[in-house]
């Protein structure tokens, strides 16, 4: 579609709504979607991160992230209007130029960090804080706001499951794209566009046909990450502020 087409990226950080996202504008006929594009490029680069899968995935994907974001910046495949990538924050490594950030149209998807944090070290009991992706969300959103003069769309995964047609009407209004109900529902099972870690931490997502309701968690965030949690709500509060409601 030429200059006519955008290209959405989606900064998130872990223990989101973000496949669920992503399976959203998946359903839509005009979007093609991508999964965490640089991933591979992460792990390539850090080979202290123990992932599932880990091997597989810098097999499987590309692992130079020049190559990625020329692609990403690129035309949309299948000559669609919308490119939908979803990105986890902290995989935008510091080594990772920013010069094809202008190619896009970023928005950000944030988590209430009691609940993030309480899910997050379930899987790795000595996760950081550069792991959260919310300092690097915070870095990507001030960065376009300089870049733009206004503050880019922010979602709150709490107001999307209390709401989805809502916000995500909000969210297609400030992209200048239709809202269609296709993005609230969708055919359970895997996809040709998932990952290849998808067989690692999407058996829930692959079992959903939309949105589940929110449903509060009552976990405390235990006292050794006290630290953690208060620089993560920080972050978190900065980013709320902007949120779609």
């Amino acid at each position: 579609m030429g200059d006519e087409s955008i290209r959405i990226a989606m900064w998130s950080g872990p223990r989101n709504i973000s496949t669920a996202m992503l399976r959203s504008w998946g359903n839509r006929p005009d979007a093609f979607v991508s999964d965490e594009p640089l991933y591979a490029p992460y792990l390539l680069n850090r080979p202290e991160v123990d992932h599932p899968g880990r091997e597989e995935v810098l097999e499987r994907h590309e692992t130079d992230w020049r190559k990625v974001v020329e692609w990403l910046s690129g035309p949309v495949p299948g000559g669609r209007p919308i490119w939908y990538q979803k990105h986890m924050a902290h995989h935008l490594l510091p080594e990772i130029g920013r010069g094809w950030f202008d190619k896009l149209t970023h928005c950000f998807l944030i988590r209430d960090p009691r609940e993030m944090l309480t899910s997050l070290i379930k899987k790795y009991p000595n996760a950081t804080l550069e792991q959260t992706g919310l300092r690097q969300q915070v870095e990507i959103f001030d960065a376009v706001r300089k870049a733009t003069g206004q503050a880019p769309p922010v979602l709150d995964a709490k107001d999307v499951l209390e709401d989805p047609a809502r916000l995500l009407g909000l969210l297609c209004e400030r992209l200048n794209v239709p809202f269609t109900e296709a993005m609230l529902t969708w055919p359970s099972g895997r996809r040709e566009t998932d990952g290849v870690w998808a067989k690692h931490w999407y058996d829930a997502v692959e079992r959903s046909t939309g949105f589940q309701p929110y449903k509060a968690k009552n976990e405390e965030v235990p006292a050794k990450y006290a630290d953690m949690l208060d620089v993560c709500l920080e972050h978190y509060d900065k980013l709320h502020e902007s949120r779609l409601r």
